[in-house]
């Protein structure tokens, strides 16, 4: 396998972690405060550290960048898909809310193809099928089921709004510098949650403001994990690792909410595992056979 492409699998891998602790911490802020308050002060956040890195240059060039109207249409589409995602959390348990969305896997492996002219090897396809049976174990679907509701609708909704946004950000990420489309990501999305504020404000207590702060900032890291691996790496490829997250958040779970996993989650985080390898094996030795 190429370093390039390593390096983008190890850096796409980091930020699903980072994206977990994200997760996690929004979900203990969103109990008491509106999810478009936390979004706001959490991208006020990112665009505050773009500012601070990238100074005047980054401002002027964020302002004419060519990929202006993608990243609008990607954070309209992330915003519907966060607002789809946490709405549904308040009615579905973990385990239905976890699998309904990691269809978004799937949807990006699928868009590759007539979106990016990417090939998807029969590898990839393997990793991605495999890592999404991972995550129906894990989750005991088998044994709980999916019943059809709204909730179950919003989130299957979220995971294509998701997916749509991961191949624009594929196609953005070869336009852009990094720090550039995280600037303009950013203050799009604080501009559209900014609109509900006079509503929705809540008082914020100076541990929920620190909190929501440190989520911008782990934010803002895992995102430049995400483009710099988007960069190095097809999509198709990078998708199956996006159930790594699943993992982190069965852990977070344990250590924050003390819930302590079945039998079916070591199962189900061991094909997640095979899949990523899978698909490190399968571009190895693919790349190994065209060079010999």
């Amino acid at each position: 396998m190429q370093t390039r492409t390593l390096i983008g699998i190890l850096l796409t891998t980091f930020s699903f972690f980072l994206f977990s602790l994200q997760d996690a911490s929004v979900k203990w802020l969103v109990a008491a405060l509106p999810v478009c308050q936390v979004l706001f002060i959490r991208s006020l956040t990112i665009v505050a550290i773009c500012v601070a890195i990238g100074r005047g240059p980054a401002l002027r060039r964020a302002s004419g960048s060519p990929v202006l109207r993608p990243m609008l249409l990607r954070t309209l589409l992330l915003l519907a898909a966060w607002l789809s995602y946490y709405t549904a959390a308040r009615d579905l348990g973990l385990a239905q809310l976890t699998t309904l969305y990691y269809a978004a896997p799937i949807v990006v492996t699928v868009l590759a193809m007539p979106v990016l002219g990417e090939v998807v090897t029969p590898g990839r396809w393997i990793a991605v099928l495999t890592g999404f049976v991972g995550v129906l174990i894990a989750c005991d679907v088998f044994g709980q089921g999916l019943n059809i509701s709204l909730p179950v609708y919003l989130a299957l909704q979220a995971a294509f709004f998701w997916g749509i946004a991961t191949i624009l950000l594929r196609k953005t990420a070869l336009e852009e510098s990094t720090l550039v489309q995280m600037l303009i990501s950013s203050a799009f999305l604080m501009l559209f949650t900014g609109i509900t504020l006079p509503f929705l404000w809540t008082p914020l207590g100076l541990a929920e403001l620190g909190l929501i702060v440190g989520t911008g900032v782990l934010a803002g890291v895992g995102q430049f994990a995400l483009f710099e691996g988007m960069r190095r790496a097809e999509v198709s490829l990078l998708a199956p690792f996006e159930y790594s997250s699943l993992i982190w958040g069965f852990l977070l779970g344990f250590l924050i909410w003390h819930e302590v996993p079945s039998a079916n989650v070591f199962v189900g985080a061991a094909l997640i595992i095979g899949a990523g390898v899978v698909v490190i094996g399968a571009e190895r030795f693919g790349r190994r056979a065209v060079q010999s």
